[in-house]
């Protein structure tokens, strides 16, 4: 739901939205024969545009006009198909409206004479928008666009284009003669990596969301969606995947739920949980770091290890409340660094902080040192953009204090203008060769002393408050106690999962048709050939036997071979080795479709002959 709310606003030209278009201002236009149109750029991420749409025309149903219909270039061939398309879904919105204005004029008789024109279905405009501009014939665009245009007066049409590319495709796909009729406005969605940015805030960095991701598990989800399709829904879904399978593999997560539920589950654990909880490597650590007898009572005493629990439940709610705040603030201050030291975005810095002390990393360090040369007025206009996220979480009243103070005795103090605040003593020059001058130099250089003025006092201060902020709430996860039961990590699975490898699936398919057939006759030992497999794998083992080059009748002649067996003839007879058109037609085949899958094609080396593309296989 809220990524369908992030696609409503998303689609915005000079601060306006598409709904915000009244249904006046959009027939404004259709009285001197044109039609409005408008152009969406979605961009690349495919996957997210039949969302995209779809909130799109709920929208438009909304605040502008009930008569919207979707087309595909698929189901338009034709431009009456087009028509066709539009016609049946405005009579059939207008038989709906009709309907209800008739219920309306018997509940509501007074108001029959108060309706007027406007608030008849015919003076709405019919919103018809082409899904994959791209893809449809430009002679099928040009003809309805023409024919709408001639019953604008009578009918007010509005045409929304999805683009993928670049809003210049018009110009490609339709002539000046029909763009003329056209009265175009250009929307451009938000990119996905600010859809992406969203879902992170409301989901993953968000402390009412008890379940959350580990450092590898987030980046195998990041890195398909940055290399591989840029869609936020299928990120979604790896995300919902996550939690099944964390649910589905961790017997404690029914601990993983709001803080209330937990402490009343922790309650009444079973004896098994109970040893389950003993178990966790985190809990273990914790053990070690107690006094002989209070590890004694936790290994030994299950109510006690129940109550030890409850304690830790509320530690990790609270360590999750302090952390994101904090993280924000230190996002704030670092997100406007040169060079981004650490990281761009907030799910870079939430990666590294969960994954290691981040402050014992060179990055953290160089962002330091770049906060320690901040100017008066950019290091306050830092310091109030954390105050404000810590007055909106309402948590840490304290820091916020601080902060606020800070920010108080930047604002009073003024620059030191006694200069860069060097004392050095009195040189006396006298005559000397280059070498001892050298030397003299170096010696008075070591002894000056540099006095930092009020401002480098202060924002030394502000410096080691937020880096005592960082080690004191930014700590990693796993060193929480019971972070298991809150956190996925099974980043391998995962991987396995969502960003498969068709080519390793694909051989290990052909060399083991059994695990994918359940077919008791293709068992066979390593290194053999069941004649009983498809043709498809038995010319892929084949293949495997070759080198660089196969030359195709050898190839054909292994096959007949192991054809020979499957039907029980002889191999010393004359009749093994021969074949027939049809065993001729089954090899083409299989070698065609080793082709189609990439395995092999041909080469102008040797006519007779083959090259083999894949190495390695299963």
């Amino acid at each position: 739901n809220d990524i369908e709310i992030n696609c409503k606003k998303s689609l915005s030209c000079d601060g306006k939205n598409i709904g915000t278009y009244s249904t006046a201002s959009l027939l404004a236009l259709s009285i001197i024969d044109l039609c409005e149109t408008f152009y969406c750029h979605l961009g690349v991420n495919v996957p997210d545009h039949a969302m995209t749409f779809r909130s799109l025309c709920n929208l438009l149903q909304d605040s502008v006009t009930p008569f919207v219909v979707s087309v595909h270039a698929k189901e338009c061939a034709d431009p009456v198909l087009v028509i066709n398309l539009t016609l049946v879904c405005q009579a059939t919105l207008t038989i709906r409206i009709i309907g209800l204005l008739q219920k309306c004029t018997q509940v509501f008789p007074q108001r029959t004479e108060s309706l007027t024109n406007s608030d008849l279905p015919q003076s709405l405009p019919v919103v018809v928008i082409f899904k994959d501009f791209e893809a449809f014939n430009s002679q099928v665009l040009q003809d309805f666009i023409l024919i709408c245009s001639r019953y604008t007066q009578e009918l007010p049409f509005i045409f929304i284009f999805g683009i993928a590319t670049s809003p210049s495709a018009i110009q490609h796909r339709l002539p000046h003669s029909v763009s003329s009729l056209l009265c175009i406005e250009v929307f451009h969605s938000l990119s996905c990596t600010q859809h992406l940015a969203s879902v992170f805030d409301k989901l993953i960095l968000n402390s009412q969301f008890p379940f959350k991701l580990s450092s590898r598990v987030i980046q195998v989800l990041v890195g398909i969606f940055l290399y591989h399709d840029f869609s936020v829904q299928n990120f979604v879904k790896g995300l919902q995947f996550s939690m099944l399978e964390h649910f589905k593999s961790q017997p404690l997560s029914m601990l993983c739920c709001q803080k209330q539920e937990a402490l009343l589950s922790a309650k009444t654990l079973s004896k098994k949980n109970v040893e389950r909880i003993r178990h966790l490597p985190s809990f273990m650590r914790y053990v070690e770091t107690q006094e002989p007898q209070e590890q004694v009572q936790l290994l030994t005493n299950d109510e006690h290890v129940k109550e030890v629990c409850q304690q830790l439940l509320k530690n990790l709610h609270k360590y999750h409340k302090n952390y994101y705040p904090i993280l924000q603030c230190l996002h704030s201050l670092t997100s406007s660094l040169p060079k981004f030291p650490l990281g761009k975005h907030i799910r870079e810095l939430h990666v590294s902080c969960i994954e290691k002390n981040l402050w014992e990393t060179e990055e953290y360090d160089s962002a330091l040192q770049l906060l320690r040369i901040l100017a008066k007025d950019e290091l306050v206009a830092a310091l109030r953009k954390c105050a404000e996220i810590l007055k909106s979480t309402k948590i840490l009243q304290n820091v916020l204090q601080q902060l606020e103070d800070f920010i108080g005795r930047l604002e009073a103090l003024e620059e030191d203008s006694s200069g860069n605040g060097i004392i050095s003593g009195k040189m006396e020059y006298q005559r000397t060769d280059l070498f001892q001058l050298q030397k003299t130099l170096l010696e008075k250089e070591s002894r000056r002393t540099k006095r930092m003025n009020p401002f480098e006092v202060l924002r030394s201060q502000v410096i080691e408050f937020i880096d005592s902020l960082v080690r004191e709430y930014l700590t990693p996860a796993e060193l929480q106690p019971l972070n298991e039961v809150c956190y996925y990590n099974s980043s391998g699975v995962l991987r396995q999962r969502l960003n498969v490898t068709p080519r390793t699936s694909i051989q290990a398919a052909l060399s083991h048709p059994f695990y994918y057939l359940q077919n008791e006759s293709l068992k066979t030992d390593a290194g053999t050939i069941s004649s009983a497999a498809p043709d498809l794998c038995i010319v892929y083992k084949l293949h495997l036997e070759c080198g660089r080059l196969i030359n195709l009748y050898d190839w054909l002649e292994a096959f007949l071979t192991v054809m020979s067996a499957a039907e029980d003839q002889d191999t010393n007879s004359e009749e093994c080795g021969k074949y027939d058109s049809l065993k001729h037609a089954r090899f083409i085949q299989a070698v065609s479709e080793m082709e189609f899958l990439g395995f092999i094609k041909s080469t102008k080396q040797k006519t007779d002959h083959v090259a083999r593309l894949t190495w390695g296989g299963c």
